[in-house]
């Protein structure tokens, strides 16, 4: 496997032991955290945002690039989910 691989799944799994820590000191945390997979225009932005990523660096970096698309995806609908338009602000 190639080490740049390796980063990109040793931060996913980071980013999954914060989810369950949170969780652990508070109960709900974690669920509010992953709330994301569930807001279908969140999902759509972070699918984009891998789709482009992954095939803008496919031809150089392998399938190192898709790795790291879909971390990127992720953190893209992650941060997504919480934006709200003009129209949703109350």
């Amino acid at each position: 496997m190639d080490a740049s691989v390796m980063t990109a799944v040793v931060a996913a799994a980071a980013l999954v032991c914060r989810a369950a820590l949170l969780e652990w000191r508070e109960p709900g945390a974690g669920r509010r955290m992953g709330a994301f997979l569930t807001d279908r225009r969140a999902l759509g932005a972070g699918l984009v945002a891998a789709v482009i990523l992954g095939a803008a660096a496919w031809s150089r970096a392998g399938f190192a690039a898709v790795a790291w698309a879909g971390l990127a995806g992720v953190l893209v609908a992650s941060l997504t989910a919480g934006m709200r338009g003009p129209e949703n602000r109350g």
